[in-house]
């Protein structure tokens, strides 16, 4: 497996943000993460990536401990991200903001960009290269946020929410791509409010609730999980 959450806890105060959450997941895997808002996902990426150091608990990266290590540390160790809320740098080209993520191992000017215009292929944003970042549309920004995680060369990538705010087609666009990065060989942990995505692309799913872990399993065990129904998909959510 390349990845072990070991009963990880992040309190603020008497705030329990994520309170003794564990799960592994495997190469090769793409693993959801799903559960209301304030549930604690972002705050998991957060103890993941090295954002926020963990109050108690341990996370094993390829049989390393990485608990609280430094985010620059993790990422060059393999561990890539996305965050919620996307802010390209708006000042320079779309190919500038990969290669910003490609120094993270390339060694020269042109090996960054040349592996950045890669990655630009793979998510659909070669031909605006050259646009301005803040001149992108909310769709393609989100390509973009994906690009520059790319870009450091993941071995495990964390989406968060890479497709919120988007319309069904945009939806629909993007999801051969995140089918296409787990063929390439990258491990994915994703946070995703829209279902329908969450079904057709993890094999396994994990929900938090009140920042615990409530349920684990395939996408047809945790959409017939009575306990899961009622924290978060609605009993009038069905999936027979």
């Amino acid at each position: 497996m390349i990845i072990q959450v070991k009963e990880v806890s992040k309190h603020f105060g008497g705030l329990k943000a994520v309170n003794g959450v564990s799960f592994d997941v495997n190469e090769n895997e793409i693993v959801g993460i799903i559960g209301p808002n304030g549930a604690g996902k972002t705050t998991l990426f957060n103890l993941i990536s090295g954002s926020l150091p963990v109050t108690s608990g341990q996370v094993v990266f390829n049989n390393e401990d990485i608990t609280s290590q430094k985010p620059y540390v993790i990422c060059k160790k393999g561990i890539g991200r996305t965050y919620q809320i996307v802010k390209p740098f708006g000042n320079i080209s779309v190919l500038e903001n990969a290669m910003v993520g490609a120094f993270n191992k390339a060694s020269s000017t042109k090996e960054a960009r040349e592996y950045s215009l890669e990655i630009l292929k793979k998510v659909g944003l070669d031909k605006k290269k050259d646009q301005i970042g803040k001149s992108l549309t909310i769709a393609d920004k989100k390509r973009l946020e994906v690009a520059k995680a790319l870009a450091t060369q993941p071995t495990l990538l964390l989406l968060d929410e890479v497709m919120a705010g988007l319309n069904p087609s945009e939806v629909k666009e993007i999801l051969p791509m995140i089918k296409g990065l787990r063929e390439s060989g990258i491990t994915i942990i994703l946070i995703e409010h829209i279902m329908e995505v969450v079904m057709n692309v993890c094999d396994r799913i994990v929900v938090v609730h009140h920042g615990e872990k409530i349920a684990e399993g395939t996408p047809k065990e945790i959409t017939n999980n009575p306990e899961v129904i009622k924290a978060y998909l609605g009993e009038e959510l069905s999936f027979a």
